[in-house]
């Protein structure tokens, strides 16, 4: 069974950093895709993220890239997500997800925001606030 648990979410001021955690799973980490995505009250769902485990490329949303940063550990089946310079408009429920092959990972794949990404695990809460 496919699971995926993120973690790392709370309360950070204005400027600050997070750093977000998605641990997987039940699958061949290396055969997935793992994406980072938010939904803010009110708002649809937005990509900010993703990455191909099998080479570490990764893709960006425009709204995000300079501010966060994806990495992941193999062998540890984790992913993190490093938010930077936080802003209130970041405060969201911020959700992994995964798909494969490890290749759908793309720009379109994370405009999109997560129709291709078919495996998702419960949300953690950021909350930018002073």
């Amino acid at each position: 069974e496919v699971q995926l648990q993120a973690s790392g979410g709370g309360l950070v001021q204005p400027g600050g950093s997070l750093r977000l955690s998605c641990e997987a799973s039940g699958f061949t980490f290396d055969d997935h895709a793992i994406g980072w995505f938010r939904q803010a009250p009110g708002k649809e769902r937005e990509g900010l993220s993703c990455i191909n485990n099998a080479d570490g490329n990764t893709a960006y949303a425009d709204s995000v890239k300079g501010r966060f940063t994806i990495t992941s550990d193999n062998a540890k089946n984790t992913v993190w997500l490093q938010l930077t310079n936080l802003e209130p408009a970041d405060t969201a429920v911020y959700y992994c997800a995964s798909t494969r092959p490890s290749y759908y990972c793309s720009e379109y794949a994370v405009i999109n925001g997560g129709s291709l990404f078919g495996w998702w695990g419960r949300g953690t809460l950021v909350t930018v606030s002073s």
